[in-house]
């Protein structure tokens, strides 16, 4: 049978965790999944891919682009054009889930964000990893990356952290994030992007 490879990276925003992401799927031949979580729920229930990403409360578009290590553009076409229809956060929370779950069914593919560690644990060849750093560390990487002045990329982190605080509770009841929600930790001021990523393609093929 062949190995079915399914890595789930949740990161801090500013900790390098979408480039993370993308090299560990390069170097392994995977599939990378991040706002494709978005879109296919927003196509399942109908409404726009703003207004899932708006329920699932981990950051606006705009936001996401502020983490500043996606290399291609989140705002689509089909985004721009498509009408925002407001519905309460719980309406998107199962499908959410749902379509982490069927991403991860298809096997060999890095799945960033979301939560994805949480629902999926016990999955065969799964890895979670922790992507993370300091606030410092994490404001003057955003700062220098997006050109903006450190008080305005530690705002940005501040806001974006408490929503993702406030996402795991709601979706998955976890008042407190663990380390034992997680196979591989990494803190991004102590190791490089590029090591990171070697890290977590040692910790997938071991």
């Amino acid at each position: 049978m062949t190995h079915q490879r399914v890595i789930a990276i949740s990161r801090a925003i500013g900790a390098g965790g979408e480039e993370i992401g993308r090299m560990v799927a390069k170097q392994l031949g995977l599939r990378y999944a991040d706002e494709e979580i978005i879109v296919a729920a927003a196509e399942k229930a109908g409404v726009s891919p703003e207004a899932v990403a708006r329920a699932e409360s981990t950051g606006s578009l705009i936001e996401r682009i502020l983490d500043g290590m996606a290399r291609t553009p989140p705002v689509t076409e089909a985004m721009a054009i498509a009408p925002v229809i407001e519905e309460p956060a719980s309406a998107y929370e199962n499908l959410i889930e749902q379509v982490v779950r069927e991403t991860a069914e298809g096997g060999n593919v890095v799945i960033v964000g979301h939560g994805a560690s949480i629902p999926l644990a016990g999955t065969p060849g799964l890895l979670r990893v922790l992507i993370t750093a300091p606030v410092s560390s994490r404001t003057t990487r955003l700062a220098r990356a997006q050109g903006m002045d450190e008080g305005k990329a530690q705002k940005a982190i501040k806001h974006s952290d408490g929503q993702r605080r406030s996402y795991l509770k709601r979706f998955y009841g976890i008042g407190e994030e663990s380390p034992d929600h997680y196979d591989v930790v990494l803190n991004t001021e102590s190791v490089t992007l590029e090591g990171a990523a070697r890290a977590i393609v040692a910790a997938s093929t071991g």
